[in-house]
C-alpha cells in the first residue's frame, strides 16, 4: 500500500550550490549527502514536514541524471512514494498494467530499497516506489 509522498527528486547541476538554495528556501539543513555509484548519482536530502527533497547530481556522463539534464535541464526528475511492502506494490501495479523499469527492488539512497515505474504508464511522470531496508 502506498502510504505517502516520500520525496521529490530534483535534478541539479551542482549539489553544493543547490543545497545552499534549498536550505535557505526551506529554512532547514541538508541532513545527508551520499553517492549511489550504481546509478551514477550523488544525492542530498532535506526534510520538509513528513516528506523530503532529494537533490540529484550526475557523477558520470552516462548516468540517467546526466541524460535527463542534457535533455530537459534542471528541475523535477521524479516523485517517490513510500510503501510498506514494495514487492506487493510492484505485483499490484504490474497487474494493473503499469510498466516497471525495475521488476525487483534494488538498493537506493537514504536507507531505502526502490523500484521505478516508466513514465509512459504514469502520465509522463517518473515514479519511484520506496521502502525502508
Amino acid at each position: 500500500m502506498i502510504k505517502k509522498i516520500e520525496h521529490l527528486g530534483i535534478a541539479v547541476n551542482s549539489i553544493e550550490e543547490s543545497i545552499k538554495t534549498f536550505e535557505t528556501l526551506l529554512g532547514t539543513n541538508c541532513y545527508k549527502i551520499e553517492e549511489v555509484a550504481s546509478e551514477g548519482v550523488k544525492t542530498a536530502f532535506l526534510q520538509v514536514g513528513e516528506s523530503k527533497i532529494e537533490l540529484l547530481e550526475a557523477t558520470n556522463p552516462d548516468s540517467p541524471i546526466a541524460k535527463f539534464l542534457e535533455k530537459k535541464g534542471r528541475g523535477i526528475h521524479h516523485i517517490a512514494f513510500d510503501t510498506s511492502d514494495i514487492e506487493k506494490e510492484i505485483e499490484r501495479l504490474t497487474k494493473e498494467g503499469f510498466e516497471l523499469i525495475h521488476k525487483t527492488p534494488k538498493d537506493g539512497a537514504d536507507g531505502k530499497i526502490i523500484a521505478f515505474l516508466h513514465p509512459k504508464s504514469t502520465e509522463g511522470i517518473l515514479v519511484e516506489l520506496c521502502q525502508d531496508k
